[in-house]
């Protein structure tokens, strides 16, 4: 299993790469903003044929870089409906002006090839069996994709910015709400295996495992009700 990633752009959003092994297709996750060079130097990197891009959610630093990526490779795009407008009016997603003084040099709109994700939907694309949870809080139509275990390979969730190492994705803007929020870590986090590697949409790598017991959040999860003024991260 190959996955290179690389933080991108003003948000320092993670944009991944996934593909069975080098000189093989591949599937990118979350080009934001400013990430289509450094999508194509790790194409040339590790000889990688991409088939299609896939999207957490529709916030303008996951998606900023999707029409050029798709338009340069012919591929299609991922997203889930309830995000699906943000592409075309990222103010209105994000409610007020984060980042607007950089709208002049984002690529806004949607690719000519944009589907739609389904909750509990797996996409067989790459040689990859990527599985997909609706998971609402940070906005509508948030989703995370969940590679499995193979062989001595841990099982891999793309979280966007749902989890992050210590912390969670913020629920202030538009579609952000904290009781969606806390319902998704329940239903989509809690059950995984420990050992399940995370790879946010900002910052570092971490486990399961590790959130489990060190995240505020997650711990309040798995206690049940309660509540928490840790910081929270994301656009």
């Amino acid at each position: 299993m190959l996955i290179a990633g690389f933080p991108a752009g003003a948000w320092g959003t993670n944009c991944y790469l996934v593909a069975p092994a080098a000189g093989e297709e591949c599937v990118i996750i979350d080009p934001g903003h400013r990430a289509a060079e450094g999508v194509e130097e790790t194409l040339r990197k590790h000889r990688l044929k991409p088939v299609a891009v896939v999207l957490t959610h529709g916030h303008i630093d996951h998606v900023a870089s999707v029409v050029p990526v798709c338009g340069a490779h012919e591929v299609p795009a991922w997203i889930h409906p309830r995000d699906r407008y943000m592409m075309s009016d990222p103010e209105k997603a994000l409610g007020r002006s984060i980042g607007m003084p950089l709208m002049g040099e984002l690529t806004v709109g949607e690719p000519d090839d944009l589907r739609e994700l389904n909750d509990g939907a797996t996409l067989e694309l790459a040689g990859l069996e990527l599985s997909v949870a609706h998971a609402p809080g940070h906005t509508k139509g948030s989703v995370t994709f969940r590679l499995p275990e193979a062989a001595d390979i841990p099982s891999v969730l793309f979280s966007g910015d749902l989890l992050f190492a210590g912390s969670i994705g913020r629920t202030d803007l538009p579609g952000g709400d904290m009781d969606d929020m806390l319902r998704s870590l329940a239903r989509v986090c809690l059950p995984l295996d420990d050992s399940t590697v995370v790879l946010s949409g900002h910052g570092p790598q971490t486990t399961i495992g590790r959130e489990r017991a060190a995240n505020p959040y997650l711990r309040d999860v798995a206690a049940g009700p309660g509540s928490t003024d840790a910081p929270r991260r994301g656009m």
